[in-house]
């Protein structure tokens, strides 16, 4: 049987604390850095400045998640938006290099849609796609990092980053959390796992062979992601 979320009520109200505290202090600190990337893509790329998409959330319920915008509009001659590795403007290669597209996701942080740490919210088309395994990625609130952003990050194939995902809400704590982000500043002072190889970020996420990836203690996938 696979193991429960673990249930620690006080380290649950500490973590939220956690999460509006770092998120309203972050707004603040880095608002000239945040007016000037505002600047820089109005400027560069025109409306709108902020990316919106609907993600799914906790216990797969939807919310808009707020990013920098890093792409242009482009399509082929057939009117098909071109990929997102042609589409990756310069400036938005920059944004992503230093994470600094991800700053107005600090805004969800304090509207509650996810947390500073947890498994990264995707696409909602990939929910039918998930094994029964890799949905339980869904039983705690999203992140803007997690465990396995600070083991490879985009660098890592979808199997492994889902392991990853399904043993942190195995083993979730708020001490884990902290952890989490001390290694998260290290990986983006250091930019590394910024992109899967061809792409932009990661390749599209097609589905699995159904198989439980995290089944038991022995199994390979578990021991990866308990590194």
């Amino acid at each position: 049987m696979p193991e429960r979320c673990p249930d620690h009520p006080w380290q649950r109200r500490a973590k939220r604390v956690l999460d509006v505290t770092v998120a309203a202090a972050g707004l603040a600190v880095t608002s000239p850095i945040t007016a000037t990337v505002a600047i820089a893509i109005r400027f560069r790329l025109g409306s709108p400045v902020i990316f919106r998409q609907v993600r799914p959330g906790q216990d797969g319920a939807p919310f808009t998640l707020y990013k920098f915008r890093t792409m242009r509009d482009a399509v082929d001659r057939h009117g098909h938006p071109l990929s997102d590795e042609e589409r990756l403007t310069p400036l938005g290669r920059t944004l992503r290099r230093f994470s600094l597209d991800e700053l107005p996701q600090l805004v969800n942080v304090l509207h509650g849609d996810i947390s500073l740490v947890g498994p990264r919210p995707l696409l909602m088309e990939y929910l039918p796609r998930y094994t029964p395994a890799q949905a339980r990625r869904h039983e705690v609130r999203p992140g803007i990092t997690g465990w396995a952003q600070v083991h490879g990050r985009n660098a890592i194939s979808w199997e492994q980053k889902f392991a990853y995902d399904v043993w942190y809400v195995e083993h979730w704590s708020l001490w884990l959390d902290l952890k989490i982000l001390w290694r998260t500043a290290s990986a983006v002072a250091r930019r590394e796992g910024i992109s899967s190889p061809g792409a932009a970020t990661m390749p599209v996420f097609t589905g699995t062979a159904a198989r439980e990836l995290v089944a038991d203690d022995d199994s390979p996938d578990e021991r990866v992601a308990a590194k």
